[in-house]
């Protein structure tokens, strides 16, 4: 009898194989989690098993003239038996731990499940006495047993029960995942049934060595889990864990953790160093939970999963949390405070799917939050905040929206000047939204665009009806936002929308609110100036309120400034406010520029503006914003409300 070079090859190339995921997982530092382990142990039994049959082959030939080969081939068999019936429930607990099923499995369930393996272990371990499994005839020829046929059996149970789990959690597993799965069962049945059929073709440990390098490309490799920078958990990884955990009903806590001052770290230390916040944060978080607990979903925003605790527990290492925050973090050189909030909610209590898990972590904090945990009833904002998004998200459908108008006058006579349109949401589930509450929403969701684009076109149908300016209304203003003026095509997608209505561009004064960075004043001024060039006028929204500058005023062609009522109602009741507001009225003049006032409620306003003699009014004292049916009736009788 010769030596079968050829299942030596094939035997080899599964140890080799097999060897080779456990060493590329070992590297990777992919060994904590159960799902490592249980697959650290698949290698690893395949890989034993690989290397007892290459030693069964060389000693096979000589088993009839030696008696020690014929010993080592009986204990290589034996072990080979030993840890091979302990593959497929073992395969079987990966599964259930990739899908997220493990835990769902009560004690009793357990005990039901692995009665099976013990039952087929134990038939192994007493072979030598009973010789059920497999034995030796008289020529020292390996022979099948009955009980062979039962480890088969119990292998093709743990296999259906695997696939039934891999079906029952499909919609948790990502497209990568539940290909590999699916090529591990295919290969390996492949395998099997190859060597099953006929002994002398051994393609079961090499199909079994093959599938699981490919679950260690397609599920052990997290590359695309992890930020290449950080190496942290990232919000893929967050959303499959989390759809897994929800749909094997497991619950668990998540802390939602935000640093509100994240950007100190790279004013402080530079740009390039952007990554040490995110890296600082989690290796804290790290020492409190298992390192796959915690997710990097946002610079400056980390999740914390807490599982299968109660929520008190959750709360406590909260406070801990907190606490770490009352302490200076040491970036280099640097020592800095960072600001802290955390958002404590359990599932699915609260939180009953990742959407809204993500929503939470995307979700900015309250301005007028005053307190460091919220947890309960504090996270009540973020059921109004989605009910929010969802009457914004609807309002266009279902023409929610409403375009108000608000008169401007002229100083000098009280004759109506123009007005200003401004947008509200009547919603018909949650009411009426004002726009401070509904806008910065529309502009998180990108949903701004379309609501200004409606605006325009409200605003264009009405110039168009010649109603505004038969009552002696020079132009409407129109709101629009930095981000939205710098975008490609603007210029153009403005005139087309005004040319529709064919009327004179004159009629559209554009007002922009929002700070200007340092190397976007090229770009807006183009803007402006071709619009201006086009016939538009534009004007500086609230101006003193911290969001617009001298620097916008003096670089970009405004026609006309807008001075906040904060001005104005600070120059009422002190002496420094009043010194503001005639310096700002002096400059703004000085730079050419025509100046209205926002907010003017009462006569002794009029008389100080009066006095500094600007140019146009606008405020409660002539008519608060009002429906476009209104607007016309106040301005067809020439009253003021």
């Amino acid at each position: 009898m010769k030596i079968d070079y050829f299942h030596i090859a094939l035997y080899a190339a599964a140890l080799l194989i097999s060897t080779t995921s456990f060493i590329f997982t070992v590297i990777q530092q992919r060994t904590d989690k159960l799902q490592n382990k249980l697959y650290i142990l698949l290698v690893t039994i395949v890989a034993l098993n690989a290397g007892t049959q290459i030693v069964n082959e060389f000693a096979k030939p000589f088993v009839l003239e030696d008696q020690a080969y014929f010993t080592t081939v009986k204990i290589c068999e034996y072990l080979y038996f030993l840890l091979h019936t302990a593959l497929c429930p073992a395969f079987c607990l990966y599964v259930l731990s990739v899908c997220g099923g493990r835990a769902a499995i009560t004690v009793k369930k357990n005990l039901l499940y692995s009665s099976l393996f013990l039952i087929t272990e134990f038939m192994v371990i007493i072979n030598p006495l009973t010789r059920w499994v497999y034995h030796f005839d008289d020529n020292r020829q390996f022979v099948r047993g009955w009980a062979e046929n039962l480890i088969y059996v119990a292998a093709a149970v743990y296999f259906v029960f695997s696939i039934f789990m891999l079906l029952f959690t499909w919609n948790a597993l990502t497209m990568k995942r539940k290909l590999a799965l699916i090529y591990f069962f295919l290969l390996v049945v492949a395998g099997v049934v190859v060597q099953f059929i006929n002994i002398n073709i051994k393609s079961e440990l090499f199909a079994e060595a093959l599938a699981l390098l490919g679950v260690m490309t397609a599920i052990e490799s997290e590359d695309d889990r992890i930020d290449i920078d950080t190496g942290l958990y990232n919000r893929k990884a967050l959303q499959t864990d989390l759809s897994s955990f929800i749909i094997n009903n497991r619950a668990f806590c998540i802390i939602c953790l935000k640093v509100t001052n994240s950007e100190l770290v790279e004013r402080a230390t530079g740009s390039e160093n952007t990554d040490r916040l995110p890296m600082a944060v989690a290796a804290y978080l790290r020492t409190l939970v298992p390192r796959y607990c915690v997710y990097n979903t946002s610079p400056g925003t980390f999740i914390v999963t807490v599982m299968d605790s109660s929520e008190k527990k959750a709360l406590a290492m909260s406070f801990t949390i907190i606490k770490r925050f009352d302490e200076p973090w040491v970036f280099g050189d640097t020592e800095l405070m960072l600001n802290a909030v955390i958002m404590e909610a359990k599932i699915p209590d609260r939180i009953k799917s990742a959407s809204d898990a993500f929503y939470m972590a995307d979700c900015p904090v309250p301005s007028n939050n005053d307190k460091k945990i919220l947890s309960g009833s504090d996270l009540d904002f973020l059921m109004r905040r989605a009910a929010v998004e969802s009457a914004v998200n609807r309002g266009l459908d279902e023409k929610n929206f409403e375009v108000y108008y608000q008169p401007t006058f002229n100083l000098s006579d009280r004759k109506l000047h123009g007005a200003e349109a401004l947008i509200r949401l009547h919603d018909s589930i949650i009411g009426n939204i004002y726009p401070d509450e509904f806008i910065p929403i529309a502009e998180q969701i990108g949903m701004i665009d379309a609501i200004d684009d409606f605006v325009l076109r409200e605003v264009c149908e009405f110039v168009k009806s010649g109603i505004p300016m038969k009552y002696g209304i020079e132009c409407i203003n129109v709101n629009l936002s930095v981000i939205e003026c710098m975008q490609p095509g603007f210029v153009k997608h403005i005139n087309k929308v005004t040319d529709e209505y064919r009327i004179e561009k004159k009629h559209i004064n554009f007002e922009i609110t929002e700070s200007v960075a340092a190397s976007d004043y090229e770009l807006l001024s183009k803007v402006v100036s071709a619009l201006k060039a086009d016939g538009f006028h534009f004007s500086m929204d609230d101006y003193g309120t911290g969001y617009s500058n001298m620097r916008a005023i003096f670089l970009l062609d405004f026609d006309v400034v807008k001075i906040d009522k904060s001005i104005l109602w600070s120059a009422e009741e002190s002496e420094l406010g009043k010194i503001i507001l005639e310096n700002s009225v002096r400059m703004i003049k000085q730079m050419k520029r025509e100046i209205l006032v926002e907010g003017v409620e009462t006569q002794h306003q009029i008389d100080l503006l009066t006095d500094l003699s600007v140019d146009y009014l606008q405020g409660y004292f002539f008519s608060k914003p009002i429906p476009k049916s209104d607007f016309i009736k106040l301005i067809s009788l020439g009253k003021e409300s």
